[in-house]
């Protein structure tokens, strides 16, 4: 057995493991400070900031452990470490927040430099708008008839049954009106005295409702959107543009109708366009005819747009119906006696524009597509 030096003070065993709990957390405080700081300065973040903050200060931190091991040591052993432990806790607190402050200004300059405007340098170009291709070959159509004497007359797009037919000489039971798929609109009033309203099958009604107001001479034409309950294809449309003309005067012929519209294709197309005039039927002229020209399309050699034929129908016209002067109140020529005569006659916009740019299918006019609207 072991003697015991008389001048040795014996320790007991529980102080001695005191003794090492203190003395380690003296050196635990000093190395993690150091540690702290170090993990600190290398963070470029928040987020990674945030991670060493938990690891040293939340609630499971390394220096949360060291304020419970306090409750251990001594009354005087604990006030002395723990006074280090808040002054390390407060100094860490310090450091975080600088951290902090600069990653946050950091931040904030990266963003301004990426936001960054320079109020002298030249604005952006805006590319501007232009009009649709149909618009456009509207305008041109009006300048090219005006220069010729005409007036661009305007109609409602919803029309009676008696502009649309009856005042045509297509009466109701006339095997003329299947010649086009109306669509009807429904009167929400059965009491109304404005009966059987439909979506306009041509522009031609406005030519009697301008003779009623208006005494020939006279000349017109009437731009406009008409309406057709019918298969689309390349060539059709259940919604198109069509421009209606009139030529009302004593010794109007069909030899003038020619002229006219011969000289209308040159102007619009910038270019001589061979025309053909085939017998047509139309209850409200007689005699009646059919105007092709050549497919600009193909050349003439044949495409979709023109079913292969070549030619493609620009219009219907003919001389304008004793039965339509006689319903806008006008007294039509006949034989040797007075009165008014004249040709009327009626086309697509549409087909105009597939010609004068070479389209061969109608529906990209109403499809919307900007990469097929920005070429015009």
């Amino acid at each position: 057995m072991a003697k015991i030096h008389p001048h040795t003070k014996k320790i007991h065993p529980g102080k001695r493991a005191k003794r090492r709990a203190s003395y380690g957390v003296g050196v635990n405080l000093k190395t993690l400070k150091n540690r702290a700081r170090k993990e600190i300065k290398k963070t470029d973040n928040l987020k990674e900031l945030n991670e060493v903050f938990k690891k040293y200060l939340g609630k499971r931190g390394e220096l949360t452990r060291i304020f419970r091991s306090l409750e251990k040591l001594p009354k005087a052993k604990r006030i002395r470490i723990g006074k280090k432990v808040n002054e390390l806790k407060n100094f860490l607190g310090i450091k975080f927040d600088q951290k902090a402050e600069v990653i946050k200004e950091k931040t904030q300059r990266k963003l301004e430099e990426k936001e960054w405007i320079d109020i002298t340098a030249p604005g952006q170009k805006i590319s501007p708008g232009h009009l649709h291709p149909l618009t456009q070959v509207q305008r041109k159509v009006e300048e090219i008839f005006q220069s010729m004497g005409f007036s661009v007359v305007e109609g409602p797009e919803i029309e009676t049954e008696w502009y649309n037919f009856d005042a045509l000489n297509i009466p109701k039971d006339h095997p003329a009106r299947d010649l086009w798929d109306t669509l009807y609109l429904k009167i929400q009033n059965p009491k109304s005295k404005i009966q059987n309203l439909l979506l306009r099958t041509h522009t031609t009604p406005v030519d009697v409702r301008y003779m009623e107001k208006n005494n020939p001479p006279l000349r017109i034409i009437i731009p406009g959107r008409v309406f057709r309950h019918e298969a689309t294809d390349a060539s059709h449309e259940s919604n198109f543009y069509q421009i209606d003309g009139l030529m009302v005067g004593n010794n109007i012929s069909a030899a003038n109708f020619k002229a006219i519209i011969q000289e209308f294709f040159q102007r619009f197309f910038e270019k001589p366009v061979e025309i053909r005039m085939r017998p047509g039927y139309f209850p409200f002229v007689e005699p009646g005819f059919e105007v092709d020209m050549t497919c600009l399309v193909c050349e003439g050699k044949g495409c979709s747009a023109c079913s292969q034929t070549g030619w493609m129908e620009m219009m219907g016209a003919g001389m304008v119906h004793p039965n339509v002067f006689k319903a806008a109140g006008l007294t039509p020529r006949q034989y040797a006696g007075g009165g008014w005569q004249g040709f009327a006659f009626g086309m697509g916009m549409d087909r105009l524009a597939m010609m004068k740019y070479k389209i061969n299918d109608i529906r990209l006019f109403y499809s919307g597509d900007l990469r097929f609207l920005v070429q015009f």
